[in-house]
């Protein structure tokens, strides 16, 4: 399910950052004293230090539908009809303290519902549960220079579903050049996870408590009386931006991503050549570097063209390419739309095999097509309306944005996203 919660969510923060993003840069093409961030520099007006004030409330509300036909639950076959319905409301507030630094609190709140088929085969009967939910808050603190323009912050995040739960915090930072047209980003992060034990019901694991396992499981030994097991992931992400002229922008980034700890899941289930099953195992540790480029451009005064890129690397011998195109058209001074397509490939890990494809002497083996060879498209548009008056005449809803996506791959799986996005003053 992890792996449906990031198209959703991503799909969803990629509507909230294009319409922010298209607000700021249409003004970057035409006012020269605009930032990288696309915000204004500070003027010489002095005011006094206000108190904290809710200044922009945002709400995202997403539904995602997929089917297919390789369950990681069954071994490689069998049904991969998921829904999921995301909710992600965002609350910003803001003031300026003494020394005119503007200073953001942000706190969030996300719900997802979710109905996943597969689930119902962790017990062989269909006897579990085919519906899930996950509460995820977050929160975030950041300090912006009146002078400089650099940025200082730290956020924490918390998510619990019925099979996993995490904590995560960040520390981040930014600093602008001398001209304010190029800036530096850095954030570290880290999450705690546990993840829960859950068997198939025919494995002797799922009615005793394991307390010693002996040699290493996938899980680096980290196993306990309370049926959970510890994951952790760091990573440091980089990037650096620059406005080349009034029409373009690019921006180069970079992750550094290491894992350790339970990585598999016990309830996907491996099928092997001779015949006999057994429960995923995967490597208690696992690497990642991703690099990508982005460049936007302003073609005329209504159209905005946003290319990325990038390149994937990890441990277990995955490699993947991502090329993206979005063009952003401006109907109106208030009304936008924005089609776009993204193609993806990716090499499979060393660790994957189809149903009945095991080796039983294989040290590790999974048959979750998350770790196949495969290549993906994902197109679609996105609408944005932005009226001086307010949408529909609400002078308190600032914009409204309306984003469809169809995904597909070549191994058969086939999903459909819509996502609305609220932005409230």
């Amino acid at each position: 399910m992890k792996k449906i919660y990031l198209s959703v969510l991503g799909f969803s923060l990629l509507c909230r950052l294009n319409g922010y993003a298209q607000t700021k840069q249409d003004s970057v093409a035409h006012k020269s004293a605009y930032t990288i961030n696309n915000t204004p520099k500070q003027d010489s007006t002095h005011y006094n230090p206000r108190k904290f004030h809710l200044d922009e409330i945002d709400f995202v509300s997403s539904y995602y539908s997929q089917t297919g036909n390789h369950s990681a639950v069954t071994g490689g076959i069998g049904t991969e009809k998921v829904t999921d319905l995301a909710n992600g409301l965002t609350l910003n507030f803001v003031k300026t303290d003494r020394n005119q630094n503007k200073n953001t609190l942000t706190v969030g709140l996300g719900f997802d519902y979710h109905t996943a088929a597969s689930q119902a085969y962790v017990s062989k009967t269909g006897a579990s549960s085919p519906t899930g939910a996950r509460l995820y808050p977050s929160i975030d603190y950041t300090i912006e220079s009146a002078k400089s323009g650099n940025t200082f912050g730290f956020g924490a995040y918390y998510s619990n579903e019925y099979n996993y739960k995490s904590l995560g915090g960040d520390v981040h930072f930014s600093v602008k050049t001398a001209d304010k047209n190029g800036e530096f980003s850095a954030k570290l992060q880290g999450y705690f996870d546990n993840v829960t034990l859950i068997y198939p019901s025919e494995s002797p694991l799922a009615t005793a408590v394991v307390t010693n396992y002996g040699g290493d499981h996938g899980d680096g030994g980290h196993r306990d009386n309370y049926g959970t097991s510890p994951r952790k992931t760091y990573s440091a992400s980089f990037s650096y931006s620059q406005i080349i002229n009034s029409r373009l922008q690019i921006a180069f980034l970079a992750d550094v991503v290491g894992q350790n700890g339970f990585l598999s899941l016990p309830f996907h289930r491996v099928y092997f050549s001779n015949g006999k099953d057994t429960i995923e195992r995967l490597p208690s540790s696992r690497f990642k570097l991703p690099i990508g480029f982005r460049a936007n451009y302003f073609l005329g005064d209504n159209i905005i063209l946003r290319s990325y890129y990038r390149y994937y690397a990890d441990s277990w011998g995955v490699r993947s390419s991502t090329a993206n195109l979005e063009v952003a058209y401006k109907v109106s001074p208030f009304f936008s739309i924005s089609p776009f397509y993204r193609y993806y490939t990716q090499t499979a890990a060393r660790y994957f095999a189809p149903y009945e494809e095991a080796s039983p002497t294989q040290q590790y083996f999974t048959s979750n097509y998350e770790y196949a060879k495969f290549h993906s498209q994902f197109f679609g548009v996105g609408f944005r309306i932005a009226p001086p008056n307010g949408v529909f005449g609400w002078q308190g809803l600032h914009e409204m944005e309306i984003r469809y996506g169809h995904y597909s791959q070549n191994t058969d799986l086939v999903s459909n996203v819509v996502s609305v996005n609220l932005g409230f003053k």
